[in-house]
Formats: C-alpha cells, sequence, structure tokens
C-alpha cells in the first residue's frame, strides 16, 4: 500500500491542508520543490494537491528529486495531473529549464539527513548543502520569485557549551570543523549564509527554516536515523536496539506538524529570519523514546555497540533541545507530542505493510 491510501496519513495531510493559511497567495502560482520525494517534502506536496483538487487552486508544482521511478510510485496518485510535474534532476549541477518560465515559490528541501550518508558520502552531503543550494538560490532570483524556503537543521546549532537549556535562533554552539562528520552542520550553516548573501546582493526573499530531527510515515526504510531504526525493529517485532547510553536529549517533530510549520515560516515569516520548528511536548531523551517504541509495539530495548561507519556519523551533541517559541509567535501550534506521534507512525507503516 502506498502511503497516500492510508486513511490515518490522509487524516493528517486534510489538517494540515484545512488549516487556517493564506492560501490564497498559492492559487494560480507556480512551486520548485527540491528533495520531493523525502519525508518532509513528500508530505508537502500531497497537502498542495490536496488543495488543488479540494479548491482547484490551480497551484503548479515542479517536484524535483533524483529518482523518477521512485517519484513515480510515490505520487501515482496525482502523476498525470496538470499540476504535478516531476523534475529528475541532480542539485549539485545548475538547473536550467528553458521551459519554465515562471517560478513564483521555491523550496530547497533536498539533503542527506542520516547519519550512514554523511559517512559514506561527506562530499555529496556537503555540496548539496551548499552547491545544490546556490544553484536553488540562482534559479529563484533569476526567476524574480517571490520568496525562497530553505530548509536547515537543528544541527547548525552544533553542541550545547553547557550555558542554555534549549537553542534559539540566536545560539552558535561549538563544532569542530576538522572532522568528517562537521560536513553536514558546516555546510548547513554555509547555506544560511548564502541565503542571507542573496538577500543582500541579488534582493531575494529568503526565510529559513530549522527543522529538527522530523519523522512520520513519509519516513524512507533505509533511513539510518536512530528514531527510524527504532521504528523499523518495532513495526519487524525485533528488539529496538540502542547503540548508547541513551541520555542524548533532543527535540523531535512529526512530519504533520513540519510541514505545518513550513507553511507557517513561508507565509508569516520574515525576510532573512530563521524558525525553529520545535515544541516542547516533542522533547525526550533517546533512551525513553526507545522505550516509547518498545511499549507500542510490544518489543524490548537491548544495547548494542554500533559500527565504525554508524558510529562516524552519529552526532556528538549530548542535548539538543530547540526553543519553537519564535514560530508560536507566528500562530504555529503542535498538533502531536512524541508519543502520539510516534503511535500514529507506527500504525500507518504497519498498514502500510512496512
Amino acid at each position: 500500500m502506498n502511503v497516500f491510501e492510508n486513511e490515518l496519513y490522509q487524516e493528517d495531510i486534510a489538517w494540515v491542508a484545512e488549516s487556517e493559511f493564506p492560501w490564497e497567495k498559492l492559487k494560480n502560482r507556480s512551486l520548485l520543490i527540491s528533495g520531493a520525494s523525502g519525508l518532509i517534502g513528500s508530505a508537502f506536496i500531497d497537502v498542495l494537491m490536496y488543495r488543488n483538487n479540494r479548491y482547484d487552486m490551480r497551484c503548479k508544482i515542479y517536484a524535483m528529486g533524483r529518482d523518477a521511478e521512485k517519484a513515480k510510485t510515490r505520487f501515482s496518485y496525482c502523476w498525470d495531473s496538470e499540476w504535478f510535474e516531476f523534475i529528475s534532476w541532480n542539485i549539485n549541477q545548475p538547473l536550467v529549464r528553458d521551459d519554465i518560465s515562471t517560478v513564483d515559490y521555491v523550496f530547497h528541501l533536498a539533503s542527506n539527513t542520516h547519519p550512514v550518508a554523511y559517512a559514506t558520502d561527506p562530499i555529496g552531503t556537503i555540496t548539496t548543502n551548499i552547491i545544490g543550494t546556490n544553484h536553488m538560490l540562482t534559479f529563484a532570483a533569476a526567476h524574480e520569485s517571490t520568496r525562497m524556503v530553505f530548509a536547515s537543521s537543528n544541527e547548525i546549532y552544533g553542541e550545547n557549551r553547557g550555558d542554555t537549556e534549549k537553542f534559539d535562533e540566536r545560539y552558535c554552539g561549538y563544532i569542530d570543523c576538522n572532522t568528517m562528520r562537521a560536513g553536514y552542520p558546516e555546510s548547513k550553516r554555509c547555506g544560511e549564509a548564502l541565503c542571507q548573501a542573496y538577500i543582500e546582493s541579488r534582493k531575494l526573499d529568503v526565510v529559513i527554516a530549522r527543522f529538527t530531527r522530523s519523522y512520520g510515515p513519509t519516513m524512507q526504510m533505509s533511513d539510518t536515523k536512530a528514531i527510524s531504526q527504532f521504528i523499523r525493529k518495532g513495526i519487524a517485532k525485533e528488539n529496538i536496539v540502542l547503540k548508547s547510553e541513551g541520555t542524548q536529549h533532543y527535540s523531535y517533530t512529526y512530519v504533520g506538524d513540519a510541514v505545518s510549520g513550513l507553511l507557517t515560516i513561508l507565509f508569516f515569516g520574515v525576510c532573512g529570519e530563521a524558525y525553529n520548528i520545535a515544541d516542547d511536548a516533542s522533547d525526550i531523551m533517546l533512551k525513553d523514546l526507545a522505550a516509547v517504541v518498545a511499549e507500542i509495539t510490544g518489543q524490548k530495548v537491548v544495547f548494542e555497540i554500533p559500527d565504525a561507519v554508524e558510529s562516524a556519523g552519529y552526532s556528538r551533541a549530548t542535548k539538543a533541545r530547540l526553543d519553537g517559541s519564535k514560530l508560536r509567535e507566528l500562530g504555529w501550534k503542535a498538533r502531536y507530542g512524541i508519543k502520539a506521534g510516534m503511535t500514529r507512525t507506527i500504525r500507518i507503516l504497519e498498514e502500510k505493510g512496512q
């Protein structure tokens, strides 16, 4: 079963799509979305297509990704729609399309986002976040787009220096740049700096969405983040494997809430500003998260030493809780706490047959 066909997932999409946003700003407009098949990008497109189908919004979606076959399977329900067009493209190549005259909004959501990818493809991780971001910014400026949204990460904050409980948007922690693992957070920082450069030099309107550890039924089964591994093991009715003491304290976000936050930043964010998409009800220690998944799936938590590749890709941050008050001031409110979001994710994936 395609996740889009799941009743619970459709409820999530409907909830976001029926939220009180100024949707008229997207009517008869066009959007370019990189990372279209990813966890957040795919759900975002589902929301937009819901609006197109229910409200005749006539919003043209250019969905960009590297794997056309994968995308065709994921978006089979709208593949032949006049409002959906898939663009097979490597974001590290300049985006030149003579057949696209206007793109009103650009969303750069493409990135390697899990530990094994950082460790096995460190160059690709960096180039997507820097060169790819530059290409998207160049495209947005050339097409005089109304606004570009750059998907950044909680990892730009680095390690907590012990001087704060939660990271607000002005915090700047410690990152040892002379490590392979630094490629992801440092390139995300550089991506944000590029956004500021285009705002100043090209007068481009850009807002920055700082996602925290996002999860949900649109996750890739190949994802190697701890939360993804917990979910995958639980659904397979296997022991939940904890590969550390589990005292890391992080913020998490259910995909529906992440997309709602993305839309809040799109519609209400101030040019040049960054916004954390995070809610206190989804802050949890890793060992407690493993216990939640074990409880939902009826399994046990066991400890296992990670292999060298996994260990090389792991974040060294032991406390990375984000302050979401700036986004809440724009009107955003999360719908799901961590247990409710995890329960929903697991139910949908179980029904999907994963």
